[in-house]
């Protein structure tokens, strides 16, 4: 029983850390490789609420809000400009990447820290002992990707943002501001990425490159998804559990590799992933 919620509960991780690249690269065609940077950034943040003293679970919505504000800046002064230069678009975003890494180094150094969970020690569950906190988190996947669909499916900017997804010059010609959707996407991306951060900090630690390990993999899911939340739940799911088993009965190193190859041989053998045809 153990092994299975191992699975479900890095599905859910792995959901939580993929969902805002997956909002960004669905309307805007963009891989944000500043993603690594954007986890790091709400690592730091619940570090920052628990050196202050406050409770944990502030981290949450601080971490969304300094990334939502990052996130602003970033569209605005670097993104936006080359909108029409999806390559150059994403070694800035690189190069972003590299430079919040950097800029943490400078602020906080590069020592290994660690930031208190909000939740500590284990439940009984379904008769086996298991951390509370993880479990908690499948809990957080779950009312994020509900929030996000009904944001989607039932708000006018979630129909705006379907039609610039769809047809981004159709959707000008019906009078949509794309440059808005791209913004606020953009923004609720990089929110969602701090987000993540802030979340998966208490299984590990926070360094400056908190982000990296989780960037390839993150981007290899969302490829095999096809832009669909529902198909990134099983990319998660499912690649996600092959990566549990191989580490568990193999090696963790080839685990870590699991995603990866695994994203790449069905990429091959069907272009359009996890998505319906």
């Amino acid at each position: 029983m153990a092994q299975i919620l191992d699975i479900i509960t890095t599905a859910a991780i792995l959901y939580v850390v993929c969902a805002g690249l997956l909002i960004v690269f669905g309307v805007m065609k963009i891989i944000n490789f500043a993603h690594g940077g954007f986890l790091t950034v709400g690592g730091y943040s619940a570090l920052l609420v628990t050196k202050m003293g406050w409770h944990p679970w502030w981290g949450i919505p601080v971490s969304f809000a300094i990334g939502c504000v990052c996130g602003m800046v970033i569209e605005r002064l670097v993104v936006r400009p080359l909108y029409a230069r999806p390559l150059d678009a994403i070694l800035a975003t690189w190069g972003l990447g590299i430079i919040i890494g950097q800029l943490i180094t400078l602020g906080f150094g590069r020592e290994v820290q660690f930031v208190q969970s909000p939740v500590r020690g284990a439940i009984d569950f379904a008769g086996a002992s298991y951390s509370q906190y993880r479990l908690i988190l499948v809990g957080a996947a779950i009312v994020l990707g509900l929030a996000l669909s009904a944001a989607l499916n039932g708000t006018r900017l979630g129909l705006q943002t379907r039609a610039v997804i769809m047809n981004e010059n159709l959707a000008r010609g019906l009078g949509i501001n794309s440059g808005l959707v791209r913004f606020i996407t953009f923004t609720l991306g990089a929110g969602l990425a701090s987000l993540a951060g802030a979340l998966i900090t208490p299984l590990s630690s926070v360094d400056p490159n908190l982000g990296v390990p989780w960037l390839v993999g993150a981007f290899m899911l969302v490829m095999v998804s096809g832009m669909s939340l529902v198909s990134l739940a099983i990319a998660c799911l499912v690649l996600g559990g092959a990566q549990v088993l191989v580490s568990t009965y193999g090696n963790p190193v080839l685990g870590g590799l699991t995603i990866v190859v695994l994203a790449a041989l069905l990429l091959r053998l069907r272009p359009q992933g996890f998505a319906r045809e």
